[in-house]
Formats: structure tokens, C-alpha cells, sequence
């Protein structure tokens, strides 16, 4: 059985943070369906959202004034200018561009062949601040995303969005696998141009297009869900002009609701305005309407049911996809117990502490060493390639697709 993660609300920052050392949370548990497999360890993934909540409330500390909700953070010029007395003449550097996975179709020997099973286990990394120096658990440096990356690649991964997992959308060449890149919160070090107006080299955007240049069939895309000052921007301008620099070159901006609150502590009203106000400044930015939803602290509302739809004040949203904070890998979205509204994520960092079993080092090294549990593509986006010992747990919704050996 692979883990099931489960997540809850907080009672406010400080008075967590407060009583961290005497007592854990008392949440209201949701746990989400996961699939059966002989092989996965069985293991209860609770602590890792302690893990995640807990890194996640120091750097809100950092700023906070007692709210329970998240303060912009600082504003974050979109270029940096070059320094004073020196002329800027360098041109953008060209963007890896996104190439389409070769035309296959597949047949049962083909898909013997490329050992394929579109029914295994799909990594969706999270993200939150890339910086030179952490401050908090969950912060990566620049040169351990690079690495992390880079040994995706060698692993045989290819990037895909969010959108494109929950929709069922899996581009991905034959015999290779997909992972979802996904950063939270809009910070600053995800996303800036620099002097000669490409991405700056240490941030998240910057290091996945360095990575892309050095392992050509990765592709440069990823998933990043904001808040609302997006990469630290505050003009209005500038905050458009960076979201569709982003989707114009294949990337996800979407919907982490306007605020950052834990939603399992607001009443519906309040959950369903606070995910209406971020959709229309995604549409005023040119993002909209969002198709995921990334839950803040992956802390579920009540009833769950509006995480994924609902409307306020006369605008209504609804979302193929909601994902959660983290502790294991994702269904795949062809899978029957796959749910939409509660899709796992795996936190990025080591094996130490309370990430010995949670985090990414483990469960890369666990999908390395357990291939027939990872998500391998036939390259065929319009069929489902898998072992027929598999079939049974396919969605009925697909089984027109199906192909079987």
C-alpha cells in the first residue's frame, strides 16, 4: 500500500508556533485514496505535512504580525538594471523550445517493449523558495534544484504542468517517465529577468531552462501557483508581464488562492472568496481561468467539494485538478482511485530528519529501484499503454483507450 497523507488545518501561525515544542496540531484529518500495490512499502505519510506546515509557518514568522494569513512578500523589480557606467548590449538567450514527443502508436509488442505502464506512480515535486542561503527546511539552493534536475534527467523523466497531469494530457516520449516541477507561493526567486532580459540564472526558472539546455529532452516547463503579489511584484504591470512571460514560453501560472490562509479554519464563504479573488487577478494578468489549485499548507476546507468548485460574489471557478502538500507520489490520472480533488506531492529535500521516508531523495531513489511502479509512457498520447495484470484499476472513463500486454 503506498502511504496515505494526510492533511489538516492550523489554528493560527503564532499560536502554532507557540505551542510547536508541547503539542503537534489538531487537525480535522482528510485522507486521500491511494492505490494498492504488493510491492510499495505500507507506510502512514502524516508526518510529513507536520513537516511541511511546520517549515512553512517559520518563514511566514519571519514576517508576520500576528495574522494567520501570509504577508506580501518584498517587492521584486521584474529586470534587474546593469550596474551604473556599463552599456547593455547583451540579447536574450534563445529558450529551449518544446518539442513534441515523436508521432507513435501503440500496439501490445510495442508497448512490451518499451515496458510501459501508464498506471504507475507519477513524482510531483514541490517547491517553495529557491535561495543561496535556507532559512527553513523546505528552502532548496539554487544548486540543489540544478542537481536534483539534472538527475531527473539522467533518470529519464521528462517535465510535464500540472494541467497537463490532471488532464490526462502525458506528452511524454516512449519509455520515458513524466514529473510535475511545482513551485509555490509566486516568491521572488522563482521568476526574474535579468539586465539582458533572461531569466536570471539563480532562480527556479532560470536553473530549469540551464538544465533543459544541457539535457535536450527535458523539457523546460513547470507549474507555478501564486498568491497575490506574484515573484514579488507589486505594479500591476509588471505582475502581467511576468505571468505571460511564463505561459508564453509552455510554463503554468495558477491558482493558490488570494491570501495564503489554511482553508480547513474558514468557513465556506470565506474559502470560495479567497480562491474567486486570486482567479480574477489571474485573468487580469492573462492566466486565467486557472485549471489546478494548489491548497496552502494543503490544508483541505469543509466540505472538501468547494476546493474544486464553487462560485463568489458572481464569479464562479472549477478545477480539473487540486493538489495537496505533500509525502508520496501521485496516481496516475488514469488510475481509478486517482482523486482529482486530493493529489499528492512530494516536498523536494533529503533523507534527514522527518524526511528519511517523505521527501524527494527518498522516493526517486525508491522509483529507481522499483521501475514497475514508476509511470512509463508508450510515447502514444491517445492511448493507455499497460500490464494486463493492471487493467482492473484503469478508470472506466479510459478503457477505450487501452492497450494491453
Amino acid at each position: 500500500m503506498v502511504p496515505r497523507i494526510v492533511n489538516g488545518g492550523r489554528h493560527g501561525v503564532l499560536d502554532y508556533a507557540e505551542g510547536l515544542l508541547s503539542r503537534l496540531m489538531s487537525p480535522e484529518w482528510h485522507r486521500s485514496s491511494v492505490r494498492s500495490s504488493a510491492s510499495v512499502p505500507k507506510i502512514i505519510g502524516i508526518t510529513n505535512i507536520v513537516v511541511v506546515t511546520v517549515a512553512v509557518i517559520g518563514l511566514l514568522l519571519q514576517s508576520s504580525s500576528g495574522t494567520p494569513v501570509a504577508k506580501p512578500p518584498p517587492v521584486a523589480k521584474m529586470r534587474q538594471t546593469a550596474p551604473a557606467g556599463t552599456q547593455q548590449t547583451a540579447a536574450p538567450d534563445p529558450v529551449p523550445t518544446l518539442a513534441e514527443p515523436p508521432g507513435v502508436v501503440s500496439t501490445p509488442e510495442f508497448a512490451k517493449q518499451v515496458k510501459a505502464n501508464e498506471l504507475g506512480l507519477v513524482p510531483v515535486l514541490m517547491y517553495h523558495r529557491i535561495v543561496k542561503k535556507r532559512a527553513a527546511s523546505i528552502d532548496r539552493t539554487p544548486s540543489q534544484l540544478r542537481k536534483e534536475l539534472e538527475k531527473l534527467a539522467e533518470q529519464g523523466y521528462v517535465p510535464i504542468t500540472a494541467k497537463d497531469f490532471v488532464t490526462g494530457n502525458i506528452r511524454v516520449p516512449a519509455g520515458r517517465s513524466p514529473v510535475v516541477l511545482t513551485f509555490d507561493d509566486g516568491h521572488p526567486s522563482h521568476f526574474r529577468l535579468d539586465a539582458s532580459g533572461n531569466p536570471a540564472p539563480d532562480t527556479a526558472v532560470g536553473v530549469i531552462l540551464g538544465v533543459a539546455r544541457k539535457h535536450p529532452e527535458f523539457r523546460p516547463v513547470a507549474t507555478f501557483w501564486i498568491n497575490h503579489y506574484p515573484f514579488g511584484l507589486q505594479k500591476r504591470e509588471e505582475q502581467a508581464a511576468a505571468v505571460q512571460w511564463l505561459i508564453g514560453h509552455g510554463f503554468e501560472v495558477a491558482n493558490h488562492t488570494w491570501s495564503h490562509p489554511s482553508l480547513a479554519a474558514l468557513p465556506k464563504k470565506r474559502v470560495k472568496e479567497q480562491i474567486v479573488r486570486a482567479e480574477r487577478l489571474l485573468k487580469k494578468l492573462g492566466a486565467g481561468p486557472s485549471t489546478t489549485l494548489a491548497l496552502p499548507f494543503g490544508s483541505m476546507p469543509h466540505p472538501r467539494k468547494i476546493a474544486r468548485s464553487g462560485s463568489w460574489d458572481g464569479t464562479s471557478y472549477k478545477f480539473a485538478g487540486v493538489f495537496l502538500a505533500g509525502a508520496e507520489p501521485s496516481l496516475s490520472p488514469y488510475a481509478k482511485k486517482f482523486d482529482p480533488v486530493a493529489i499528492q506531492r512530494i516536498q523536494s529535500n533529503g533523507k534527514k530528519g522527518e524526511c528519511r521516508k517523505w521527501c524527494s531523495q527518498y522516493w526517486l531513489e525508491w522509483l529507481r529501484k522499483h521501475p514497475a511502479d514508476r509511470f512509463v509512457a508508450d510515447g502514444d498520447p491517445d492511448h493507455i499503454s499497460i500490464p494486463k495484470e493492471l487493467q482492473g484499476n484503469i478508470t472506466p472513463k479510459r478503457r477505450g483507450q487501452l492497450v494491453v500486454y
